[in-house]
């Protein structure tokens, strides 16, 4: 690994000839996240979750390495191109109300036999028959497993609110629904421990707090493996031939491979490590995507100015979502204005040796959102851009 200053140095060099805002990704650094989430998967394949990504280039780049296979998309318009662009196995993990999408599913046996569709409730099995327009195409359907730890007889959740399934009853028993139910067929189930796998355990100057998430993350991985065993049982007591459990994300890769209901890993954010994903002990990688902004003015002593850079991520809002000045490092926001629309001022000793003109290196909150804000990744390898590559954006797509 080379250090923050020598990288500053690389990228700089490696994108003098373009004009900033621009977004990059370092390649070297985006392949060894890549062999570290294969490491830890140990053995079990990585199912890469597009929505971390947002880049088809890259997508067809993971995939094409060892220990990979499939991906993971965020809505059924999305899975729809993908699968039309040539990806073959694309697991939406999100159920959907994409009434056309559904035609367009159902009326296709190559994309039917390509896409696979997420089901938690007897409902979204009727808006999928209402939506078909005669297409007859056999829908594929993975269950979710709702994975949130429940404290003090239930009076107290940890966890995303997903799925309404619980229980191993409450699974078999949509299994046998959609089983029962011409043109549908299970082929997969699904539990997603975000609690876990995308919460920090290791929070700078905060160690009380950190202790406090490793405890509640060590129970809620005990209390899952087992309930996520009975399950993965009962369902396969309905559906022997299921094809694949899956489970995990960046932040839980090894724990949840360590299962053995589990059949396959999903995972995207360690591929660019954004800065949420800093704070953790069970691994570390290396930043591969970062934005640069521009330097247009120099208000006084320890301040500059760079256009724009007010790129917040989703989910509750705090200072967390905010990206970072990563490179130079020792810049931070002025409280009074944090990240701007149009212009962001930053504070620190280092401001004095940027010049008009020169650039900032950010890292975004989360991963593959950085994506929504670029129409194109400059990917970097060594101190050369060797491709430049569209984003979602970048080819008109904006699922959401």
């Amino acid at each position: 690994m080379t250090s923050p200053a020598a990288d500053r140095a690389r990228y700089d060099r490696a994108t003098a000839h373009l004009d900033a805002p621009l977004a990059l990704v370092d390649l070297d650094a985006f392949d060894a996240n890549a062999d570290d989430l294969v490491r830890r998967a140990g053995g079990k394949p990585v199912r890469v979750a597009s929505k971390s990504v947002r880049c088809r280039a890259l997508l067809e780049r993971v995939l094409a390495r060892p220990g990979f296979a499939g991906v993971m998309s965020y809505t059924l318009a999305e899975s729809v191109w993908l699968a039309r662009s040539g990806f073959e196995d694309v697991l939406l993990a999100y159920p959907s109300a994409d009434r056309a999408g559904f035609a367009e599913l159902a009326g296709d046996a190559k994309l039917a036999a390509a896409v696979t569709v997420m089901v938690d409730d007897p409902a979204q099995l009727e808006l999928i028959d209402r939506s078909r327009e005669g297409g007859r195409e056999e829908i594929r359907v993975c269950l979710e497993l709702d994975t949130a730890l429940h404290l003090f007889g239930g009076r107290m959740r940890v966890g995303a609110r997903r799925s309404p399934l619980r229980d191993p009853a409450g699974l078999a028993e949509l299994a046998r629904q959609v089983q029962r139910r011409d043109g549908f067929r299970v082929v997969g189930l699904m539990a997603y421990e975000g609690h876990v796998a995308g919460v920090g355990d290791a929070l700078a100057g905060r160690p009380v707090r950190s202790r406090a998430i490793r405890l509640m993350q060590g129970a809620a991985r005990k209390e899952l493996a087992a309930r996520r065993a009975e399950v993965v049982r009962a369902v396969r007591a309905v559906v022997p031939d299921l094809e694949f459990v899956n489970g995990g994300g960046t932040g839980s890769v090894q724990q949840t491979a360590a299962e053995e209901a589990v059949t396959e890993i999903a995972a995207g954010s360690g591929l660019y490590l954004p800065r949420l994903f800093d704070n953790y002990t069970s691994f570390s990688g290396r930043p591969a995507a970062l934005f640069a902004q521009p330097v247009v003015r120099r208000p006084g002593v320890g301040v500059v100015t760079v256009l724009g850079g007010g790129y917040p991520a989703s989910g509750a809002a705090g200072a967390d979502r905010l990206p970072v000045p990563y490179l130079p490092q020792g810049l931070r926001y002025d409280p009074q204005e944090g990240a701007g629309e149009v212009q962001t001022p930053l504070l620190g000793s280092p401001a004095d040796d940027l010049l008009i003109g020169d650039r900032v290196w950010f890292r975004h909150a989360k991963a593959g959102e950085l994506c929504e804000r670029f129409a194109e990744l400059h990917l970097v390898e060594g101190d050369r851009v060797t491709a430049t590559v569209p984003t979602y954006r970048g080819e008109g797509r904006t699922f959401l």
